[in-house]
């Protein structure tokens, strides 16, 4: 069985209170080593037998129109991550 994984982000111009959340977080746990944190979406799209070009051909489409808004977000990556689980 194949995977693809797609990554999603928000656009660098589109708050991220989500990500400012995640941050606080840790300074409240004392860790102070990060400057800002962003907090994106990843899928994962089983496929029988390995993942071909047609698959993740299938899965950029399917970032681009209904994994991702496209206003306010950027697909960062689509690819084959075999034997992931």
């Amino acid at each position: 069985m194949g995977l693809i994984i797609v990554e999603v982000m928000p656009k660098p111009e589109i708050l991220d209170p989500q990500g400012k959340a995640v941050r606080g977080a840790f300074l409240r746990h004392g860790v102070d080593v990060f400057t800002d944190v962003r907090q994106g979406k990843r899928f994962q799209l089983s496929v029988e037998g390995p993942v071909t070009e047609a698959h993740l051909e299938s899965a950029r489409e399917l970032a681009a129109t209904s994994l991702s808004n496209p206003i306010i977000e950027d697909v960062i990556a689509v690819y084959a991550a075999e034997g992931e689980r």
